[in-house]
């Protein structure tokens, strides 16, 4: 039941057009399109382009440690985030979700995970337990914090809804215990976590991953809070 009105929810957020008043009634701007306003990142690296959220790490200028940039508009605990996102396909990047800053713009909690090639389009991490839900899963850490899995779709067959090098539409939904992603409307993964240090509330942040060059970029990014 839970699984059918989650699918249902999507199509309705779906319908009509993807920027109308049905699909984006309560939705507050994150971005303003123009510059770094309401956002805090690392010096040198973030920047606006093409209207997005970008940064860029190069063989001349090589990225050799996470760094995040974080919004500066609050840390909601039950929401619904949408943002569009573009990856080089040898990207590495997240939105970290629920968490805690930490020094140099690091930071600490879950991300709805992503990188450019798809592997991990659809997939909750966690600084602390790495990857917590694989693309196609469900997955409950109950209170003691064991870890209970139950397969949602094939998660070769959710892969085909992601575009390489091109732009993808993401929803991070949190509610209660539960984070729930979208890809292009399509469910890709749920956790419910149980354990009583989850965190219900924290900051939002957008990774940029050390490793080979590669660029990444969000756009249309909005929130509403959900009672």
């Amino acid at each position: 039941m839970r699984k059918m009105l989650l699918l249902l929810i999507a199509a309705l957020a779906c319908a009509g057009t993807p920027n109308g008043p049905e699909a984006e009634d309560g939705f507050v701007s994150m971005f303003n399109g123009k510059d770094l306003t309401g956002w805090d990142g690392k010096p040198g690296w973030w920047k606006v382009e093409e209207g997005a959220l970008t940064c860029e790490s190069t063989k001349e200028n090589p990225c050799k440690k996470c760094n995040y940039l974080i919004w500066k508009g609050g840390q909601p605990g039950d929401f619904e985030m949408r943002a569009e996102i573009r990856l080089s396909e040898s990207a590495n990047s997240g939105i970290q979700i629920r968490s805690e800053t930490r020094p140099d713009w690091d930071t600490y909690g879950y991300q709805a995970d992503m990188t450019g090639n798809g592997s991990l389009a659809g997939c909750i991490y966690h600084h602390k337990f790495g990857l917590c839900v694989a693309r196609g899963q469900h997955v409950t850490r109950t209170a003691d914090g064991k870890k209970e899995m139950q397969a949602l779709a094939d998660a070769a067959e959710l892969l085909k809804q992601f575009k390489k090098n091109d732009w993808n539409s993401y929803r991070v939904i949190c509610h209660g215990p539960d984070i729930t992603i979208f890809i292009n409307g399509v469910l890709m993964c749920e956790l419910n976590d149980l354990t009583p240090q989850a965190a219900r509330s924290g900051i939002i942040a957008l990774q940029m991953h050390p490793g080979p060059p590669m660029k990444i970029q969000f756009r249309k990014l909005r929130i509403k809070e959900l009672k």
